[in-house]
């Protein structure tokens, strides 16, 4: 596949040039108990891991998404679910593990803001190819907190 991935490597570096270019962010939630601090007599809770940060695109996913979206188990109604996202990210990048957390923390353009303050679950672990030119990780938007 060597010829392969060296005629691909041009498309892999006009994705990175061109749709990688907002700054993403990959945590996976901390674990643990929290630790009590005797001299403030506060816990100390666990920092998350920080899988990435980097470049990368999250995407709405479109109609030739190959799963099927879970219904939120917060509603009282099966028929809500959740809104199904695609995070690119280059593949050097490491993938990014079911459960993790995903934000956006740098957006390339003013007009794109509405990405930020909006974070996403990783519902399966990054796809893998034999063939690839960006990596891509189904996601689905966490709700945003109720105004009060």
């Amino acid at each position: 596949m060597a010829g392969l991935d060296q005629a691909l490597a041009g498309v892999v570096t006009w994705i990175g040039t061109n749709l990688l270019i907002d700054t993403i962010g990959v945590t996976v939630p901390a674990s643990g108990p929290p630790v009590l601090d005797p001299a403030t007599g506060h816990l100390i809770y666990p920092d998350d891991l920080v899988v990435y940060e980097g470049p990368g695109a999250v995407i709405p996913a479109g109609a030739a998404v190959e799963r099927s979206m879970v219904p939120d188990t917060t509603l009282p109604w099966a028929a809500q679910t959740k809104s199904a996202y695609m995070l690119l990210t280059p593949l050097d990048a490491p993938v990014p593990p079911e459960g993790a957390v995903v934000t956006v923390t740098a957006v390339h353009d003013p007009a794109r803001r509405a990405l930020l303050g909006r974070s996403w679950t990783c519902a399966d672990p990054g796809q893998a190819s034999t063939v690839e030119v960006v990596r891509r990780t189904p996601l689905d938007q966490n709700r945003l907190p109720e105004a009060a």
